[in-house]
């Protein structure tokens, strides 16, 4: 009976540090950690994905999860599976604030919609950004990449061994920095546009006072951003590929070893 528990012992303690961190990353990860994922089915998954990756798993030290050097290797956990969820939100972040910025040259970012899968309002072209984020995010395998890099965590940074150097942190903060840049490369060609048919519209109306071009204005500029975001849509999975190939390499540049290997 007491070899029993022996190995039920060391079974726990390998299934609770990947179980820890895989959790807080799903919690923090885009789609996976929004409202509509209930906790429940969260923490089964994080606890299917602790039992798949652990063959390829390190062995982990003895340390007793009840210690005061137990308290600090799950909260090590948890920020290190908190700053990869986060990193890979950041996609999503930039995605959603060029939804922002192209709403608000069309016009449409008066009309807010309550979005039920976080809890907040968001106008029509961030709504349509998010869903397209889904899909891309699960067709093009960013949730394996986001396991693999999980998996690969704790060979680069083991169970007791995370750290980092002020010269990481400033990585850090520039790659958050590096959302609005990415949000605003994307929205450049569409508010260029909005603003030549404003420019348009003024002139036309200088012209031909009578026709009130100024009243028309608003369905012009709605009308016209509409084909032009239906003309970008098909360009952003490259785009996508990028970022998530950006955020990769800023996980990269924060470890000491590469998190995604071919």
């Amino acid at each position: 009976m007491e070899a029993v528990l022996r190995e039920l012992q060391t079974l726990y303690m390998g299934l609770l540090w990947p179980f820890i961190r895989i959790a807080a990353a799903l919690a923090s990860a885009p789609v996976l950690g929004e409202m509509m994922m209930p906790v429940r089915a969260r923490v089964l998954v994080a606890l299917i994905l602790a039992v798949a990756v652990q063959p390829a798993l390190p062995a982990f030290p003895a340390i007793d999860p009840f210690s005061a050097h137990g308290v600090l290797a799950v909260f090590e956990q948890v920020l290190l599976g908190g700053l990869i969820g986060m990193v890979f939100h950041l996609v999503l972040s930039v995605m959603l604030l060029f939804g922002a910025l192209a709403s608000s040259q069309m016009g449409l970012s008066m009309a807010a919609l309550n979005d039920p899968m976080n809890g907040t309002s968001s106008d029509a072209i961030s709504a349509l950004m998010y869903v397209v984020f889904v899909l891309l995010f699960f067709s093009s395998g960013g949730h394996l990449v986001l396991t693999q890099v999980l998996a690969r965590s704790f060979h680069v940074w083991p169970v007791g061994g995370f750290w980092f150097d002020a010269a990481a942190l400033l990585r850090l903060v520039l790659g958050v920095g590096w959302i609005f840049a990415a949000a605003l490369m994307l929205a450049l060609p569409l508010a260029f546009a909005a603003l030549a048919v404003q420019l348009g519209s003024g002139l036309l109306n200088r012209v031909a006072p009578p026709l009130n071009l100024f009243a028309l204005g608003f369905s012009i500029t709605i009308m016209f951003g509409l084909v032009l975001v239906s003309l970008l849509v098909p360009s952003l999975p490259d785009h996508f590929m990028r970022m998530v190939v950006h955020v990769v390499e800023l996980l990269d540049s924060l470890a000491p070893a590469p998190l995604v290997t071919p």
